[in-house]
């Protein structure tokens, strides 16, 4: 059954065709028949118990500097309206993110929206993952000076980082030395008002970092990512470069212990960060890395998110 589909995400025209996770999602929606349409965060609107947008009717094709066509915008009812929201704004988790999570909560019992805004609201990626903290490396948040000293004497090398940052920025790794640790809390606490988080640093960052998908609550694939020269960033958006990998055994473990939490909150599509073996991030907000993924394994993976999406609705008809 063709599906009436709202893509809450940043603007069409910034888009990279090449890897943008978010319109291979739209592209695989398209070829199954679903209409699509498009709109900003910025656009929703709260009135009487509705909550309703305006959003360009649009269709999507891999052509560079000609990848998309809309039409006329039109009032979309987003209850009544589409059967499903696509919640892929990119971060930061900030204010106005949480905003929208509370207004697409409002139409959640009667369109289906991905991922659920409650849970995405309650799960950002680096606090969700502390419910997994035997699978982590050790962790520190704090905006306390005196205790990031404490925890920098105790495991020397550490990596420092905004608390809701996203795609690799202003992640600073801090050496034995302790080399400019006050300084860098200092301008965290400047710039961001949250508490800032502290890792020990793993050397096996050197080898990569996995991303794994999890559609459902189970395992879609996984790629490596290795940080270029110079950097311990691995991530793609910070010049980080994707290779095939698979699954060891400590990697399985921790899809299989957070497959079904993922499943009882409605977070649909996940991808999660593995470092050495040890776990860093639990993505919920807008996931990336399928396209790279399907790349390498010879998968597809948006069918498989659109297969669990439809299996959704049919199951609220």
């Amino acid at each position: 059954m063709p599906l009436r589909v709202a893509v809450q995400m940043d603007p069409l025209e910034q888009v990279n065709i090449a890897g943008d996770s978010t319109f291979a999602l739209m592209l695989a929606a398209q070829e199954r028949g679903h209409k699509l349409f498009h709109y900003l965060a910025g656009d929703l609107t709260y009135e009487g118990g509705r909550v309703r947008t305006l959003a360009r009717p649009v269709s999507v094709q891999r052509v560079l500097g000609n990848h998309f066509e809309a039409a006329e915008p039109v009032v979309l009812d987003l209850a009544a309206d589409v059967d499903v929201v696509l919640m892929r704004q990119d971060p930061p988790f900030d204010v106005a993110y949480i905003t929208a999570t509370y207004l697409l909560e409002r139409i959640a019992g009667e369109t289906l929206v991905v991922n659920d805004p409650t849970a995405v609201r309650d799960c950002p990626e680096k606090l969700f993952v502390l419910d997994f903290a035997r699978f982590m490396p050790p962790t520190l948040i704090t905006r306390s000076l005196d205790e990031l000293r404490r925890f920098h004497a105790a495991h020397g090398e550490i990596v420092l980082k905004p608390l809701h940052g996203n795609a690799g920025a202003a992640v600073l790794r801090i050496p034995a030395d302790g080399m400019n640790l006050g300084a860098t809390a200092e301008l965290f606490a400047r710039i961001w008002p949250e508490p800032f988080i502290a890792q020990a640093f793993l050397p096996e960052v050197a080898e990569g970092d996995k991303r794994i998908i999890l559609v459902e609550g189970e395992v879609a694939g996984a790629i490596n990512r290795r940080p270029a020269g110079g950097e311990i960033r691995s991530n793609l958006a910070a010049g980080g470069s994707a290779e095939a990998t698979e699954l060891s055994d400590r990697e399985a473990e921790i899809c299989a212990a957070l497959g079904p939490e993922l499943r009882r909150r409605g977070l649909l599509f996940v991808g999660i960060d593995v470092i050495g073996g040890m776990l860093t991030e639990i993505n919920v907000t807008s996931p990336t890395g399928i396209v790279a993924l399907d790349r390498f394994n010879g998968t597809d993976t948006p069918g498989r998110i659109w297969d669990a999406i439809e299996a959704r609705v049919g199951r609220r008809d």
